[in-house]
């Protein structure tokens, strides 16, 4: 593609404009001959400290804030990150016709899974792309990030379009969203979860995180596109007002009156009994999804849902069949008629406390909750013996085990998190310790393998 095709402003020097630019990274690394280097500026590192290297590996053009002197052209701008999300966009030409792009601190990863669903089951070719990579039928690709960065995210989208990949359901992560790299996207529909305490190693404030989160209603989606917004929370209505401002329908949900509000009814050892209200009317189902958290990501997938046009009757017919994400309070099996085993990706004490006390809501009537786990070495120790105190007060038997030691002396990992919960039984091997849990639960009993997720 010629230079002055890919970038947003005139190139006066026609040698320059027609420079052919036949691909693009912000890696210097992988950079080939013939790409746009971009050099940005990041918390660890100075792009502009690669240029040379780029430029030794072929960069044909550089991207950079301040202009330089580098034997190749040097396209210059006030934002580059943003330059670089709609560069890709130029650059990789196609995306999928109906993009809905879904943030908020928790549920964003079940949200675009359930959504993805839906559009299946109204037979359109629907993926969803996140935490667990890109996902659809017959397609499945690895992401470095939950919200890519703009050259990965774009060849994605390109390659999607060419699997015949209509709808996308994608996560909005706070990084992505601060680091422009969604501004290339035709997003069209826009979905909010909820905002607590989260990523302020990276925002300079929490009042920082939410004007990320912000921008995906802003500035992102589409002036005609429609955001769909949780209304349960104070940062629903903030989110919903900021957004209303700039002329863009708001649809809410969660609430009695709202198009789709969801009330538990009762608790089953592998789901829940739940009235659905859509559009007023009120329907009993058995839903296959553990934990009351999901009923909030649930009913924001299908205020989605809706708003991508699907009928009441699909979006029913389908919740009585839903999957969990891989990994996120996923039912693994049943030990034969009896205990129920669920993965779930818990890896903090709050994370593990979360899930077994939804879990602990689903045990059968003098059953118990088994738990096995462990935790990661060269990281927080301190986290160590906080999940084991997590474990003695939520869970009746406690399996404690490895979980990814890296370099770090697995026996001393396990000894750090048995010093808050001493009656736990300590198995090296993670297969074995599966083998013992499983073996232990009887058919009343729930259990919960904790730590590796999918």
């Amino acid at each position: 593609m010629r230079l002055d095709k890919l970038v947003h402003k005139p190139i006066n020097d026609a040698a320059l404009a027609a420079v052919d630019i036949c691909g693009l990274s912000a890696d210097s690394r992988q950079v080939q001959p013939g790409y746009l280097f971009a050099a940005l500026s990041g918390i660890e590192a100075d792009g502009r400290s690669f240029i040379g290297q780029a430029i030794e590996n072929g960069a044909a053009a550089i991207l950079t804030q301040e202009p330089m002197v580098a034997g190749v052209p040097v396209v210059t701008s006030d934002n580059p990150r943003r330059d670089l999300a709609l560069m890709a966009a130029r650059f990789f030409e196609v995306q999928p016709p109906h993009i809905a792009a879904i943030t908020g601190t928790n549920g964003k990863t079940s949200t675009a899974v359930f959504l993805r669903q839906f559009l299946a089951a109204a037979n359109f070719k629907a993926a969803a792309i996140g935490t667990l990579g890109v996902e659809a039928e017959g397609f499945e690709g690895a992401l470095d990030h939950t919200t890519p960065e703009p050259v990965r995210l774009h060849a994605a989208l390109r390659d999607l379009v060419a699997h015949q990949v209509t709808h996308v359901a994608m996560e909005a992560s706070s990084h992505g969203l601060a680091q422009h790299r969604l501004d290339g996207v035709g997003v069209s529909l826009a979905g909010f979860t909820n905002l607590s305490r989260d990523h302020l190693d990276y925002h300079a404030s929490a009042k920082d995180y939410a004007a990320a989160k912000q921008r995906l209603f802003t500035d992102v989606l589409d002036a005609a596109g429609t955001a769909v917004i949780t209304m349960t929370h104070k940062s629903g209505q903030d989110m919903a007002a900021a957004c209303a401002a700039t002329g863009r329908r708001v649809m809410p949900v969660g609430r009695g009156d709202d198009a789709v509000h969801i009330d538990i009814i009762g608790r089953r050892a592998t789901g829940l009994h739940v009235a659905i209200s859509l559009d007023g009317q009120r329907h009993e189902i058995e839903l296959p999804l553990i934990g009351d958290f999901q009923i909030e990501n649930l009913t924001l997938a299908l205020g989605m849902a809706k708003a991508a046009g699907l009928d009441n009757d699909i979006l029913l017919a389908t919740c009585q069949s839903l999957q969990a994400p891989r990994g996120r309070m996923q039912l693994a099996g049943r030990k034969g008629e009896g205990a129920a085993v669920f993965v779930d990706y818990a890896h903090t004490p709050d994370a593990l406390e979360n899930a077994l006390s939804a879990l602990r809501r689903h045990v059968p009537e003098g059953g118990r909750l088994l738990v096995m786990f462990g935790c990661g070495g060269d990281r927080d120790s301190g986290k160590r013996p906080e999940m084991g105190a997590a474990a003695a007060r939520c869970a009746d038997r406690i399996f404690v085990t490895d979980d990814n030691p890296r370099h770090e002396d697995a026996a001393t990992i396990r000894a750090d998190i048995m010093a808050a919960c001493s009656d736990a039984v300590e198995i090296a091997d993670r297969r074995a310790a599966i083998e013992a849990v499983i073996a232990e639960a009887g058919a009343s009993d729930l259990v919960l393998l904790a730590g590796k997720g999918h």
